[in-house]
């Protein structure tokens, strides 16, 4: 299994800055090895970015499995009058995210561990490439985790790689009473938007 998942990474440093450029906003980040996609910006993540719907203006905005935090510094830009979450099991993932946020000068976004977030918060928005290679069962746990968190009206945008599940990922999510509809099929990955349980 990839460093990534690891609570503390032993594979050395090696901080590289990324450019990253969309529509509407652009910012420089850290990446780092032992975190996902070191020195670039990954195909799934672009894709999110690039094709979401916008996040919720206001209340609490979720980044799960932050890594690098590029989803977490674009949340934050998109919509500056929210709280956005930063969430990794990672510790050097989280301490990167923290990096790119003071790189960028946003204030607003709160980068912890799991179990640091307040059991009662709800989530307006969640993006999320989710850590698909840790297997479907650990998956499916983080997933039942998270997302039973959405606000009412929330809404959550994952982006998973077409031939790693993403289509019975659809359908268990579907069966697990969300509603899921696949929103875009790209570059070999599927951008699913989750909506709270009914």
């Amino acid at each position: 299994m990839p460093q990534y998942f690891d609570e503390q990474p032993e594979v050395n440093s090696d901080r590289q800055v990324v450019d990253v450029a969309l529509s509407d906003v652009a910012f420089t980040m850290f990446t780092d090895r032992g975190v996902f996609s070191h020195g670039h910006l990954d195909t799934g993540t672009a894709l999110l970015l690039r094709e979401v719907p916008a996040p919720s203006p206001g209340g609490h905005l979720l980044d799960l499995g932050c890594g690098s935090g590029a989803i977490a510094v674009t949340l934050a830009l998109r919509s500056p009058g929210a709280t956005v979450w930063a969430v990794d099991i990672n510790e050097r993932a989280r301490q990167l995210t923290a990096a790119n946020a003071e790189r960028n000068s946003l204030a607003d976004i709160r980068v912890v561990a799991p179990d640091e977030v307040p059991d009662d918060l709800r989530f307006s928005t969640i993006w999320s490439n989710p850590p698909i290679r840790i297997g479907k069962a650990a998956l499916h746990q983080l997933l039942m985790q998270w997302l039973p968190r959405l606000a009412d009206d929330g809404e959550a945008i994952l982006v998973v790689q077409k031939h790693l599940g993403a289509d019975s990922l659809q359908r268990w999510l579907n069966a697990q009473g969300f509603e899921c509809e696949r929103l875009c099929s790209r570059s070999g990955f599927r951008l699913l938007r989750v909506s709270a349980a009914t």
